[in-house]
């Protein structure tokens, strides 16, 4: 499991999180990713999707259940996430939301922590926190050796730059906490409540 979870790239961990929704063709996952997070999280190409569809598919965490065709429309094959996919998709949103050393992949896991129960959720984050306190504190004992040392200001730049974005991102995290243990944010499948609006958004990827 471990190598298995190693090897996932964002973008199979994102589709690995779409199927946990329900079976799914690529073109709707394509759509639906689309929709929800535009280009900001990755760059979103067929190309790419269908290549992780077909790796996931290889190393037994999607199965195929289904080919349909519409019309004229080409066919479409229907993919279903398997268990080992879901605990694969699940160990990996566990293993990257606390660490602070890859901040492409936390994006990627705080955007999927819906996944885990909030109480989990939690405990990883605050782990996250003691990880980042740590970083802090020593960018800012880095930039006062430094300027002990005389080191030019202009050297130091970037120490400066790095406290000040883990003291924001402290800060951010910081309130994700409250809000989560507050039960501020519907989780998980409460996320889904307004069900008409979901079920359309799903329709409208499928077309």
């Amino acid at each position: 499991m471990k190598d298995t979870v190693e090897r996932l790239t964002p973008m199979g961990v994102m589709v690995l999180a779409l199927l946990r929704e329900g079976d799914m063709h690529p073109y709707e996952m394509v759509r639906l990713m689309r929709t929800r997070h535009g280009s900001r999280l990755l760059t979103i190409t067929n190309g790419t999707l269908y290549h992780s569809v077909s790796r996931l598919q290889q190393s037994e965490l999607i199965e195929e259940v289904g080919v349909a065709r519409a019309g004229n429309r080409p066919e479409r094959t229907t993919y279903a996430l398997t268990a080992a996919g879901s605990d694969a998709l699940l160990e990996w949103v566990r293993q990257e939301l606390p660490r602070v050393d890859r901040p492409e992949r936390f994006r990627i896991a705080v955007v999927e922590s819906h996944n885990l129960d909030a109480t989990e959720v939690l405990a990883l984050l605050r782990e996250r926190r003691g990880a980042l306190v740590s970083e802090q504190a020593a960018h800012q004992d880095r930039l006062a050796t430094g300027r002990a040392n005389g080191v030019p200001e202009q050297f130091l730049l970037d120490v400066e730059r790095q406290a000040q974005l883990l003291a924001a991102d402290l800060r951010w995290l910081d309130t994700l906490i409250e809000r989560l243990y507050a039960d501020a944010i519907p989780w998980g499948s409460a996320g889904f409540d307004d069900s008409d609006r979901y079920v359309a958004q799903r329709k409208a990827a499928r077309q």
